[in-house]
Formats: structure tokens, sequence, C-alpha cells
């Protein structure tokens, strides 16, 4: 169903939704862990003297986003003993989860990179396949936040579920930024480690946070799950423990797959899939790399805290808002044409900066602008898939999406520092093939704009 135009006063007044404020802690739990193995780590090894290229493999931990929609079936059916009961289905995982990463940044702060760098980056890994599973039951628990025919609030709920995220990484990452300048500048040696511990107590205020959060009372998810089992056994035409447990690992697996190639059929469903994979490979090799750029031209932890982190939030607050009321007035297709151009555009400026040299205006400039692209392109990114789901199967298919989306940017940005390298450290060309990179997916949505079955467009 289309729902009618709204005014604008009208599309704003929907994030006075007291669901949004829920959706935006949901946010923020899921973009915290990005501070520790995204910019925590890639600037602890740079400090440690390690390579580019190192730390651009490091990044080979993200890869775990990738696949996540391996166990996302076992996520969404297999309830957490003890937690489930007191907690609920989805904030029983999200808590667990939680416990995995509080426990590996205390590891982690026993650590010294030089002498045991496989063991900091397998802690890094745990850290990732812990933060790629909660955000299986964070993304379920926040689309199941919005009924099915509330298209707005949907829009609004993945403009605020953005906002979150990045409230998450980008003042997470002030505040790892200036504890571990300040631990420096008071003299601890290990700095980087007493900083994650102060992370750490981060976490434990977040979860704080999760018991305010409401769980929907259970819907026929579970009743629909069970009957595709059915469905399944009693084609096997015989009923014992081996064929039960046959027919709910295939209809665990199997079921979400097939539910979303039946809605779109196969050609649309591959092009939904090639547009999902291709659309943020350019913005995932920049971001890799941007804080060892910034590091490598002369910004102090301090000045990359307050113009890429500080400023950059503020930025990605406004803009995600905006972004949302565009998604919601204009549809979140034109919207992502719109932010794939940006992304082509902005990521020039970067290579200004690197043809500069050192400029905090030029800075300041690219940050913003870069934030205000992230900000559309991922708002418009989130509604789309979001939409797409069959609530049957929610956190399956959204984890499917999400990590298709997710393997473009890890798996081929994991040489983003191999890339620099074979450049020679030519920073401006490498952040003009970066602009190029946006361009396939635009063409494969371009092809698809008009056949996708979602109700708000």
């Amino acid at each position: 169903m289309i729902e009618k135009k709204q005014s604008w006063i009208d599309s704003v007044l929907v994030y006075k939704d007291i669901r949004m404020l829920r959706i935006l802690l949901l946010g923020a739990i899921s973009g915290f862990p990005w501070v520790l193995i995204a910019s925590s780590l890639s600037l602890w090894l740079k400090e440690e003297g390690l390579s580019r290229s190192t730390i651009g493999w490091a990044g080979l931990i993200f890869g775990v986003y990738a696949f996540n929609y391996l166990w996302a079936p076992i996520i969404d059916r297999i309830q957490i003993p003890l937690l489930t009961k007191k907690l609920g289905h989805r904030r029983g995982w999200i808590v667990l989860m939680q416990v995995v990463i509080l426990l590996s940044l205390i590891v982690w702060s026993f650590i010294d990179p030089t002498q045991n760098l496989a063991l900091l980056i397998t802690v890094g890994l745990i850290i990732a396949i812990a933060s790629a599973t909660q955000d299986i039951t964070v993304d379920a628990l926040r689309i199941e936040q919005i009924n099915e025919n509330e298209g707005k609030a949907m829009a609004a709920g993945a403009a605020i579920a953005v906002v979150g995220w990045w409230t998450g990484y980008k003042l997470g990452g002030v505040v790892a930024l200036f504890t571990a300048e300040y631990f420096e500048n008071i003299g601890i040696v290990s700095y980087w480690q007493a900083t994650f511990l102060v992370l750490g107590v981060v976490v434990i205020l977040m979860n704080i946070g999760l018991m305010f959060v409401h769980e929907p009372i259970e819907n026929d998810r579970q009743a629909k799950q069970k009957q595709t089992d059915l469905i399944i056994l009693g084609k096997l035409r015989s009923n014992n423990f081996i064929t039960y447990f046959f027919a709910y690992i295939t209809g665990t697996i199997g079921g979400p797959v097939v539910s979303f190639f039946k809605k779109n059929g196969f050609a649309i469903a591959v092009g939904i899939l090639g547009f999902v994979f291709l659309f943020k490979i350019g913005e995932a090799f920049l971001g890799r790399m941007s804080i060892v750029f910034y590091k490598e031209i002369g910004f102090s932890k301090g000045e990359i805290a307050i113009y890429s982190k500080g400023l950059g939030w503020i930025t990605t607050v406004v803009f995600t808002l905006i972004g949302g009321v565009m998604a919601m007035r204009a549809g979140t297709i034109k919207t992502m044409f719109f932010a794939g151009g940006l992304m082509a555009l902005t990521n020039l400026l970067f290579a200004v900066l690197a043809w500069t040299g050192k400029s905090e205006l030029l800075f300041a400039i690219a940050v913003i602008a870069d934030d205000i692209t992230a900000a559309f392109a991922t708002v418009a990114f989130v509604a789309f898939i979001s939409l797409l789901v069959d609530r049957t199967y929610t956190a399956t298919q959204y984890a499917l999406l999400a990590s298709i989306g997710t393997a473009g940017r890890t798996t081929l940005a994991s040489s983003s520092g191999a890339l620099v390298d074979w450049l020679n450290g030519d920073w401006g060309t490498f952040f003009i093939l970066t602009s190029i990179m946006v361009i396939p997916s635009l063409i494969c949505l371009w092809f698809i704009r008009n056949k996708i079955q979602i109700g708000f467009k």
C-alpha cells in the first residue's frame, strides 16, 4: 500500500514517536563496536609502527559481517536459557553478545601488539563476531518496533537507527581518542590498553539502557516458521527424529531465501543483491584508510577526534534526519541515486586534501561533505532493505541483505592499505578510484528501479 503524501511538517513530526528513542539506543549499541575494531584498532596499530598493508589486512576481521546471515536463522529461532525468559528473545541475544565484547576488551587491555599481534587480531575477530551476531537481533528488534504498513515510520526509524549508529561510532570514537590522548599525555605507556577498560564501562552503560527498550509481544512468526517445517516434513513422507531435524534445518536456512526470491522474482532479486553488494564499496575503501591518512598528513588524535568524530557526528545527525524526511517524501530509490552521486563527488575532496597537505579548513569541509553523503546514503539504504524483509524471517532476511552489502565493504576494502602501497602512497589517486567505485551500483539500481516490490519507493 502506498501512503498518501504528507506535508513537510507531518513528515518531521514522525520523529516524535516514542519508538524512535528506542531505535536510537539500538543504533548506538550496534555502532559502538566499530569504534573498537575500526578507529581504535587501526590507530593503535599505526602508533605501534605497523605498516599500512598490515592495518588494512587486519580489517579482514570485518569479513564476519558479510557472513552473519549464515547463523542469522539460528538467532531467529534459538532462545538463550534464562536470558530469553527474563529479557525476551531479542534482548537476551544482545546482552549475551555485549558480555562477550566486554570480556574481549579486558583481554585487549593486557596485550602488547608488537609481541602478540596474532592474539590481538584474534580478540578483535571475537569482538567482530559478537558485534555481527548482535547486529542480527538489533536490526530485527528495530524493524519490529514498526508495523509492516507504516512506510513513513519505517523511513523515519531507518534515519533514527542511522543517527544512533553514528552516535555510537562517532561519539564513542571521541571518547576513545580523547581518553587515549589523555592517558598518553600523563605518561601511561600502555595508554590504549587503559583506554579499552574505559570503553568497557561504556558497554555496561549501554546494556543498562537496553532494559528500557520494549520488545514487542511475539507475533505469529514462530507459528509460520513451524508451518514451513511441517510442509517440508510432509514432503519427506516420514515422521521421525532425523526427518524432523532435517525439516527444521531446511526451513530455518532455506525458508528466508525462498521467500525473498518468490516475492521479487529471480531476475529482480539478483539485481537487488547486486546493488546491495556494490553500493558502498567506495565509501568503505575511503573509510578503512581515512584515519591512517589523517595521521600521515599530520593531524593529532585530538584534531581527528574534533573534526572527524565530534564535528562529523553533528553533521551526520542533522543530515540523517533530513535524509529521512527526503526518503519519506521522494522515496528511498530517488534518495539513493542522489546519495550515490554525492559519494562520487565528495570523495574527490579528500584527493584535494591529499594534494594540498594539512589544512584544518579543508579537512573540516571534506569531513562535513563526506558525512552529509554518508547520512543520505545510509538512511536510504537501511530503509530500502528494511522494507524488503518478510516479517516471518525478519532477522534472517535483513541479515542476508545487510551482510551482502557488508561483503563488498569489508572483504574488498581490506585491500585498501595494499592499494595505497601499490600506488606508492599516492593518496590523491586512491581517493579518485574510490569515487569511481559507486558507478556500477547505480547502473544496477537503474535497471531494477521500477520493478521492486515494496510499498514505499
